[in-house]
């Protein structure tokens, strides 16, 4: 059986202090027998290593650079995350792909980078509003993820993570329906079976999409739904705590 996981993504927000006082909030709190973790901004992610280093929650970066070294002001590469004890690396989130125009290529490139340094890829895939009105859901999620399964190493059967996002559910506080979110999970794990079912019982397949404490439970009863990959209320402890019992 895969094992729920809920990591927060606290996107560019986030000060010492308020870092310390929502690690403090969760450190404190019983958030159930999911895996837990937060992905910090990179500037933080010392701090964050400090706090959590005893207890049983992990921690990860936002995002990678593809290459291991070099002059590339202003990226982190995967190395540096791990040096920091990093277990995960969230790679292609939507709005890297529509803000800082990276393209299927670019997230595979930091999906293979990422697992030779030993990071844990959480790779996000999902369509946006145009697509999904036009019906395009599957073909896009298709081609998002086939570009991962072609970096697959042979005979990998673990060692990423997959995070169902619809674009147009992002911060807008729409959500998919469960159902909704259902249909594109099973979709996923049906292309990672037709690699290997041992790959496909394998992977977690989160979701994220405006994941909060009033909708996580139905999201989470779903049979393809692993968990989710939060953004604004992994900010708040309540949110997060509800969220994190709501998945395990």
């Amino acid at each position: 059986m895969r094992k729920p996981l809920v990591v927060g993504n606290w996107k560019m927000h986030g000060n010492s202090a308020e870092n310390a006082a929502l690690l403090e909030g969760l450190l404190n709190t019983e958030l159930g027998t999911a895996d837990v973790a937060v992905c910090p901004p990179s500037i933080y992610v010392a701090q964050v290593a400090e706090k959590l280093k005893a207890s049983a929650m992990g921690w990860g970066v936002q995002n990678i650079s593809a290459v291991e070294k070099g002059a590339y002001t202003g990226e982190i590469s995967a190395p540096m995350a791990k040096d920091l004890e990093c277990k995960f690396a969230i790679i292609g989130h939507s709005e890297r792909r529509t803000l800082f125009g990276e393209v299927d290529k670019d997230v595979a490139d930091k999906f293979v980078a990422a697992q030779q340094a030993g990071l844990t890829p959480i790779v996000c895939v999902g369509e946006n509003l145009a697509e999904r009105e036009a019906g395009e859901t599957l073909t896009v999620v298709g081609r998002q993820l086939g570009a991962i399964l072609a970096a697959l190493s042979a005979g990998q059967v673990d060692g990423f993570v997959i995070a169902y996002e619809p674009v147009w559910a992002i911060g807008t506080g729409r959500t998919a329906t469960p159902d909704q979110a259902q249909e594109v999970h099973k979709f996923i794990r049906d292309q990672l079976a037709a690699i290997s079912a041992e790959l496909a019982e394998n992977i977690q397949i989160l979701y994220g999409g405006s994941v909060k404490a009033d909708n996580a439970e139905a999201l989470f009863a779903n049979p393809d739904i692993d968990g989710g990959l939060v953004g604004g209320a992994s900010l708040l402890v309540d949110q997060f705590v509800a969220i994190c019992r709501a998945a395990g």
